[in-house]
């Protein structure tokens, strides 16, 4: 049985960029409007809004029967940025940056979007010796906190990822975020959480979920899949099924979260994004149904009460693959 609080889908837009060279971001979402099972959207700023407006990506968005999620912050179209956005050692260019993030949620509240994402990829360092990370991490605190207050009705969630661009990144990993997010401390921050970055990161997604529970919350989840060398962004399921299901149990069981974003890469293959984005939907509808029949599951809520991975991989297996 579905049950109510199941999440509404949203897909990557930059993932229908190669349906044909001249498009720009409306045929992308025209396209994504084509997948079927798709229910909300997430926009690039500032890069998404290059050529058209919040009134207009409101427009495109409606006509496609798409709801905007929320807003990802992308500071790597600006080449000042690739010392630092939060971390930059000259304090106009961290300005720069802030207003830029101030301006971003601005627009996501205009738009009506409930969510700020921050995936700082340029916040990190590739040589010993190159900076000072007690200052660093100072000024990312500070920066979050200030975007924080700028629009408390807008959750700003930080995005984690090990590195790339940078060799290491400020916030690598699930501990090191939520210890920013302890230190900000303000009522609409949380963590998306990446099931490709969780695995690059050697995490258990569902573990890096119930720190998140304990210490924060949930505000995205973006789905994927990869091989845990770096962020492949491969179709959800297609390698680490059963830790995608054991993710889902817990995200239903935490309830912290509505949409589940497919961050997956189909020009990477060459697939039609098209197509791989309907894979993404039937994959996760099914590993729902599965997570869902689950959750609730007393044997297999025994079974981890005694740490028996036999007992409890076969409940799985047959939720899964049948009997």
């Amino acid at each position: 049985m579905t049950r109510a609080n199941r999440p509404r889908y949203a897909a990557r837009l930059n993932a229908f960029k190669q349906l044909s060279p001249a498009s720009d971001v409306q045929d992308w979402i025209a396209a994504a409007g084509q997948v079927g099972g798709l229910g909300a959207a997430d926009l690039n700023f500032p890069d998404h809004f290059a050529k058209h407006d919040a009134t207009q990506m409101a427009i495109f968005l409606g006509d496609a029967e798409l709801a905007l999620n929320g807003v990802a912050m992308r500071y790597y179209t600006d080449p000042g940025f690739k010392l630092g956005a939060f971390t930059h050692p000259d304090p106009s260019v961290r300005k720069a940056a802030l207003d830029i993030t101030k301006q971003g949620i601005d627009v996501c509240a205009a738009m009506g979007g409930k969510t700020v994402t921050l995936w700082m990829g340029q916040d990190g360092f590739d040589y010993a010796f190159q900076m000072d990370y007690a200052a660093a991490w100072d000024r990312t605190i500070d920066t979050i906190s200030e975007v924080c207050v700028h629009n408390p009705d807008i959750n700003i969630a930080i995005e984690y990822k090990p590195n790339e661009p940078r060799a290491y990144s400020l916030m690598p990993d699930i501990g090191t975020t939520l210890l920013a997010c302890k230190e900000v401390s303000a009522p609409n921050l949380g963590v998306t959480l990446d099931f490709a970055h969780v695995l690059y990161a050697d995490e258990m997604p569902a573990h890096s979920a119930a720190l998140i529970g304990r210490h924060s919350r949930m505000i995205g989840l973006h789905l994927n899949d990869g091989y845990g060398k770096r962020d492949d962004g491969l179709m959800v399921g297609s390698v680490h099924a059963i830790q995608t299901v054991e993710l889902l149990v817990a995200m239903l069981r935490m309830n912290q979260t509505d949409v589940i974003y497919f961050d997956t890469f189909p020009d990477m293959g060459g697939l039609n994004p098209i197509e791989e984005a309907r894979t993404n939907v039937a994959l996760t509808d099914r590993l729902m149904d599965v997570a869902e029949g689950l959750a609730d599951d007393a044997k297999l809520a025994d079974a981890i009460d005694k740490q028996d991975a036999a007992q409890s991989h076969r409940i799985v297996a047959k939720a899964l693959y049948g009997s």
